[in-house]
């Protein structure tokens, strides 16, 4: 990856999220300029682990872009929990997206395994198209997407 031309980490919570993240980037056209990172065990320390590791290096490269995978635990109050931990000169550049419980009822919900649904959710990104970021497991998504689709998109699907 050229840290000079614009790109995307992904930082994912767990096991479930890295499999949702790995979907995604294998349905996308830019897979050279996206890389989904080491899975950290927990929304928490997704959070303290973009502080210690990534905020120098978003600093440094202005191209570079970060998604904080997790899972939401049905709390409403996470993504501004979330966002504190984010410095305000970075704040366009970031996104914090995750289902609202966890990836396995991604399954339940008849959605299919989170492999398949992050592929599901590249394909309607590139189509802005919203059925499944509007199933309730990630409607609550729906403020970063739009920041996402419109920061993002241009380097992952040549729009």
């Amino acid at each position: 990856m050229n840290k000079y031309l614009p790109h995307i980490f992904i930082l994912p919570e767990d096991e479930a999220d890295e499999k949702l993240a790995n979907g995604f980037h294998m349905e996308i056209d830019q897979i050279k300029q996206m890389q989904v990172l080491r899975i950290v065990g927990g929304w928490v320390k997704v959070l303290e682990c973009f502080q210690s590791e990534h905020i120098k290096g978003m600093e440094r490269y202005h191209n570079r872009f970060m998604v904080l995978l997790i899972d939401f635990d049905r709390d409403k109050d996470r993504l501004e929990r979330a966002k504190k931990f984010i410095p305000e000169n970075l704040k366009e550049r970031v996104f914090v997206l995750g289902a609202w419980s966890k990836p396995e009822d991604l399954t339940k919900a008849g959605l299919g395994h989170p492999e398949t649904v992050g592929r599901k959710l590249a394909r309607e990104c590139r189509e802005e198209t919203s059925q499944i970021w509007g199933h309730d497991l990630f409607r609550h998504n729906a403020s970063e997407l739009e920041r996402l689709r419109r920061h993002i998109l241009p380097i992952l699907f040549d729009k």
